[in-house]
């Protein structure tokens, strides 16, 4: 037990440290597109902190594998470093009776990672959404200004000579819609009712008695249509397209819900490949957590006199290489191409056939080649 315990002692330090660079990262790398939001669009710093909260579950499924792989590695290359491995297997202790306490270890963050996947990424997600749409309502109603040109969304220009924003009606209302690539519209209207549908998360303008000219953007074509009603949606990506779009829909889904449009949907349908392979991955994910770990044993057993950059190199390298697969895998399932509950299982048929391989030749004191030929 006192073995088990300082193992572990070992790990957890370089496990917190990691994962708080790891998070640090992920959010900084968000931050350019939060930051347009505050300084473009006047969001609230209580949205933004609210903004980051949502994204974190996401960050953490992604992080765990990655994280404990590398304190793994960070804390067996101290041992070996040392000579402590050494030492231990000359008091008869193997490579194998040292596994349970990074395999406890392992394990109490797989189930940390798999609470998180079934219940806080889906609720991340839905809240992420939702207050995304909450600033597209507010900028409709705060952003669109009478009788002065005003662009509240991006690539829509809005003119009015009178808005109700109790009713949230508008009155003589010129649009141009430059949202498409290669066609703008500009609409000329009457009137227009401005109409919120919570539940689709889309802002739909209704205009009555007006004209839409539209013009292709090498200008050769151009037509004009007239119309009594005629609708205009605005959607999140309206909003901020990084990051309206860095979900789709079965990411929002609970468990439950998966399950139940996993059985209303039809078995050719590659929306329904979509919810199985998000179903899976909420299992298939965490569990990676655990054979990470593990590959982290004969890693840093074997890296020996290496600093503790190379063993954070070479963690990364490894993940890289899973990530790479993952990436792989979910688009080919995503398109039904295979089977969901047979591809989402490739990455981390991976991982035990790089575990087994590293653990039998650590254990039988023989170099891993690509570490040997890296020395």
């Amino acid at each position: 037990m006192t073995l088990y315990r300082y193992i572990i002692n070992e790990i957890w330090p370089t496990f917190l440290a990691s994962l708080l660079v790891f998070i640090f990262i992920m959010v900084a790398a968000r931050m350019l597109s939060i930051t347009e939001l505050i300084i473009t669009r006047g969001v609230e710093i209580t949205q933004v902190l609210g903004m980051v909260l949502y994204l974190l579950p996401d960050i953490l499924t992604f992080a765990l594998p990655a994280v404990t792989l590398m304190a793994v590695v960070v804390a067996f290359l101290r041992l070996s470093a040392d000579s402590e491995i050494t030492a231990m297997k000359s008091s008869g202790i193997s490579l194998y009776q040292m596994l349970p306490p990074v395999v406890v270890f392992s394990f109490v963050v797989f189930l940390m990672g798999l609470g998180i996947s079934m219940f806080a990424a889906p609720w991340g997600n839905r809240a992420f959404k939702d207050l995304l749409f909450k600033i597209a309502e507010s900028r409709a109603d705060l952003g669109i200004k009478e009788r002065v040109f005003c662009e509240p969304f991006d690539n829509l220009v809005f003119y009015v000579n009178s808005f109700s924003r109790q009713e949230r009606a508008l009155k003589d209302v010129f649009v141009v819609d430059k949202r498409d690539e290669d066609v703008t519209n500009t609409i000329v209207a009457e009137e227009g009712r401005m109409v919120v549908q919570p539940d689709q998360r889309i802002i739909t303008i209704y205009f009555a008695k007006g004209t839409i000219f539209a013009v292709e953007k090498d200008m050769n074509t151009a037509r004009t249509i007239r119309f009594n009603t005629y609708g205009l949606t605005i959607g999140l990506k309206d909003v901020m397209k990084d990051l309206a779009a860095r979900r789709k829909a079965p990411h929002e889904l609970s468990v439950g819900n998966l399950i139940k449009e996993i059985k209303t949907a039809p078995k050719a349908d590659i929306q329904r490949s979509r919810m199985m392979r998000e179903l899976l991955e909420k299992i298939s994910i965490p569990l990676a957590v655990l054979f990470m770990g593990i590959i982290g044993v004969p890693l840093g057993a074997q890296m020996r006199a290496r600093g503790r950059s190379a063993g954070i190199g070479v963690s990364l390298a490894v993940f890289s290489v899973y990530y790479i697969c993952l990436m792989v895998v979910r688009s080919i399932s995503s398109s039904g191409s295979i089977p969901p509950a047979v591809g989402v299982w490739v990455p981390n048929l991976f991982l035990v056939i790089t575990l087994i391989y590293l653990l039998r030749r650590a254990a039988n004191e023989r170099s891993i080649n690509f570490l040997k030929s890296r020395s």
